[in-house]
């Protein structure tokens, strides 16, 4: 402000543009001072102001022209200001690390190995014919079955689902309250309520609670998985 006011408002102006074009070409190098150009800019105008004011010999017109170029200059300076401040500070080198828009239109929607496709249950009624059921299943009853020589189950819906590749085998829980799940190789049962078949993935199944309820495979419903990433 005193450099300013020191020197000839002709002198003084050219070094306020400059600083007003500084500004206006935000430098990265720069950027660290971008405050203390603010205020060279805020102070510098008011010393150009006092330069301009002395270089008049007739004080009423000097103080006329001062008034009127403080009111252009301060609202210039505030445009400036508030345009700094909207306007986002965007670093290049991050900018040209960063993929043009074509590369993220045409760039695949996450991992296309993560898309699981399940199989709908194929429900059959346990009297069907011979070439779809196991050989091993016996109806016992109208509410219970039995696989070769393993445990009774029951009480059941009179329907079966054979799961690909015939490892797994399921039935309704009476009146459709679960599911229960027989697993051919270890000979296990698992009497899952309140869990309805959903589909096969492979040969595990997957279960719901409900429409509202995503699907889960079986052994996240059985808690095998807890430790798996």
């Amino acid at each position: 402000m005193l450099l300013l006011a020191c020197l000839p408002w002709w002198a003084g102006l050219p070094l306020l543009l400059a600083l007003a074009a500084i500004q206006l070409a935000q430098l990265p190098r720069l950027q660290r001072y971008a405050d203390v150009l603010r205020y060279a800019l805020r102070w510098g105008l008011i010393g150009l102001l006092a330069a301009s004011y002395l270089a008049f010999d007739r004080r009423a017109l000097g103080l006329t022209v001062t008034m009127l170029a403080a009111l252009a200059g301060f609202s210039l300076l505030v445009l400036l200001e508030s345009w700094q401040g909207r306007k986002p500070q965007r670093d290049p080198s991050a900018a040209a690390a960063a993929p043009e828009w074509r590369e993220l239109a045409l760039a695949p929607i996450g991992p296309a190995d993560t898309l699981i496709e399940l199989e709908p249950p194929h429900w059959l009624a346990l009297g069907a014919a011979a070439d779809e059921l196991p050989a091993d299943v016996v109806q016992r009853g109208g509410n219970s079955c039995q696989v070769g020589q393993g445990p009774r189950i029951e009480p059941i819906e009179p329907q079966i689902c054979v799961a690909p590749g015939r490892r797994w085998l399921a039935w309704p829980i009476a009146a459709w309250r679960g599911v229960v799940l027989y697993d051919r190789a270890c000979a296990r049962v698992y009497k899952l309520r309140g869990w309805q078949l959903y589909g096969w993935h492979g040969s595990e199944a997957w279960l719901s609670r409900g429409e509202d309820h995503a699907p889960m495979a079986l052994s996240h419903v059985l808690g095998q998985d807890r430790y798996e990433p």
